[in-house]
């Protein structure tokens, strides 16, 4: 069992940045990779980015490649969002999530085995 628990979610108007944190507990030792993602309204869930557990590889959604950036400390079993340019279609419930499967699976939401609760991001124009 992995917990995860996001937080850094807000308000913040357009043009501004946001960092969101992810802290994991329990068993993290199958974790192959944590990842990003992001549930507009009426939308499905989307993958945002992801980062693997050990390693240095790194995966971006095309919409947030160059803005966001995905970041890991090992040591607190931290994983970070830092947010820059954002845009109102950036609004969203924020998901942190952990995955078991090869790092080919990371950008999909069905390869990511435990979920946080998810935190509100709102960019307002």
């Amino acid at each position: 069992q992995v917990q995860l628990v996001e937080s850094g979610g807000g308000l913040v108007q357009a043009g501004g940045s946001l960092r969101l944190s992810c802290a994991a507990s329990g068993r993290t030792f199958s974790t192959n990779a944590m990842g990003w993602f992001r549930q507009a309204p009426g939308n499905e869930r989307r993958f945002v980015a992801a980062i693997r557990w050990s390693g240095s590889s790194t995966a971006y959604a095309l919409s947030v490649k160059g803005r966001f950036t995905i970041a890991r400390d090992n040591a607190t079993n931290r994983v970070y969002l830092q947010m820059n340019g954002l845009k109102s279609e950036d609004t969203a419930v924020y998901y942190c999530a952990s995955t078991s499967a090869h790092w080919d699976f990371a950008v999909q939401v069905g390869a990511y085995d435990y979920w946080g609760q998810g935190t509100q991001v709102t960019v307002s124009s």
